[in-house]
């Protein structure tokens, strides 16, 4: 299954402006270098499991849940929380809570976390909150990384004006499970996840929106998972006064899912969008047949592609691989401007998923993914070979797709793999 194009697999080297990817046939390696742009800094999981701040135009090579690495690559998003790691700056209304800064290391590596305690024994809220400036009828994730203390529950909230509408999620830190689902009003939650950080932090997020325009994040102190005694949409119990856990890195940004965290202080922060293509590269097919590989990770519900082999004068006409909204994976083909669609039988859970792509001539496409034939196309039509492709894309599957997708691997083979190989190699 020798190839002549390669991008990632566990072999990384990324500077200002570049993400290398190679032709390494017959051990003769000859770099092909991927041009990128993120005109601002981000955030990354590295290798030793901290996120750390990498600096505009440097692409990210994230290492959360996995040790070999994939490119990180996310859209345009704004964090509204102003102050996303000095709690000081939020309201503590009537004295429900303290806050102690500096009292443990955060998931960045820094003695910067937030112990966040019951102050009395009141029965009520125990709670800590941030006005924010948000729109109704609009899906917005909120997220915080949390670790058990004394306390091993906390609810994530967001709510309206006078705590008319509410939506939110009970997370359970002793376990890393979800927890009881409470909504106030007319408020939706759509989502809600909890991610392990390591050394006991977990990420909790919900994806929530409410028919009046939402103007609270809001952390509150649970005393169980489920079964909570509640008004207005948030828990109330009677604490002992040592009731606590550790908060670090709040985030609330609109969209449909939670992207890597985005440092404030003091003003919302943007991290802009990111791309990766090479233009004008020698290694391409030059006709059929061909294989598309890519291992790249979708989100639940979310349009994503992932990459595309096309002509970027002409960005209509493609090839490409791509995560649909319902679920399925497709394979795409347009070379003449008339597009052809192999879709899976099968509908994919979120996370990483190896996908190849045979096209083998003018009428016929094949799709292998996670080791599974899910479908063959016989009868493309204007779908011969287009010659002026010499550009491929990865992380979306054209210069205008405005959904990213993180991708571990991608590959070309100038030559058409049997089935056996396209089963091992996506296996």
């Amino acid at each position: 299954m020798a190839n002549t194009f390669k991008f990632g697999n566990g072999n990384w080297a990324v500077k200002d402006g570049y993400a290398l990817a190679y032709n390494d046939e017959n051990n003769n390696f000859k770099p092909l270098p991927f041009d990128f742009t993120r005109a601002s800094s981000a955030t990354r999981v590295n290798k030793q499991g901290l996120i750390e701040t990498v600096g505009s135009g440097k692409p990210r090579i994230d290492f959360l849940d996995n040790t070999s690495g994939h490119l990180l690559l996310e859209p345009s998003r704004t964090n509204l929380v102003t102050d996303s790691e000095d709690f000081t700056q939020w309201a503590n209304t009537g004295s429900e809570t303290t806050d102690t800064a500096d009292s443990a290391i955060s998931p960045d590596g820094s003695l910067n976390a937030t112990k966040l305690q019951e102050a009395n024994s009141n029965f009520g809220y125990h709670r800590l909150s941030k006005t924010i400036t948000a729109s109704s009828a609009t899906d917005y994730a909120l997220s915080i990384f949390v670790k058990k203390g004394t306390q091993k529950y906390i609810q994530l909230l967001l709510l309206s004006t006078s705590n008319s509408f509410a939506a939110s999620k009970v997370f359970d830190l002793e376990n890393g499970t979800l927890g009881e689902t409470i909504i106030n009003g007319t408020a939706t939650l759509t989502d809600a996840k909890i991610e392990d950080f390591g050394n006991g932090w977990y990420r909790c997020t919900i994806i929530a929106q409410l028919s009046t325009a939402p103007n609270t994040f809001r952390v509150n102190l649970a005393n169980a998972a489920t079964g909570n005694t509640k008004s207005l949409g948030m828990v109330q119990y009677t604490g002992d006064g040592n009731g606590n856990i550790y908060i670090w890195g709040a985030q609330l940004e609109a969209g449909s899912y939670a992207t890597s965290y985005i440092p404030t202080q003091g003003s919302a922060v943007t991290r802009l969008a990111e791309t990766s293509e090479i233009n004008s590269v020698p290694n391409v097919p030059t006709s059929y047949p061909f294989v598309m590989y890519v291992e790249g990770n979708h989100t639940l519900g979310q349009e994503s592609g992932t990459c595309g082999f096309y002509d970027k004068s002409n960005q209509y006409h493609y090839y490409s691989i791509l995560f649909s909204s319902n679920n399925k994976v497709l394979a795409l083909s347009r070379p003449q401007g008339t597009e052809n669609i192999l879709t899976s039988t099968s509908t994919y859970a979120g996370g990483f998923h190896k996908v190849a792509v045979l096209f083998l001539n003018d009428t016929t496409v094949k799709l292998y993914v996670d080791g599974e034939l899910e479908a063959t196309k016989t009868d493309c039509s204007n779908n011969s070979f287009n010659t002026s492709f010499t550009d491929y894309i990865i992380g979306v599957f054209r210069s205008i797709s405005t959904n990213s997708c993180n991708i571990k691997d991608f590959r070309i083979f100038n030559h058409e793999l049997t089935d056996s190989e396209l089963q091992a190699l996506t296996t």
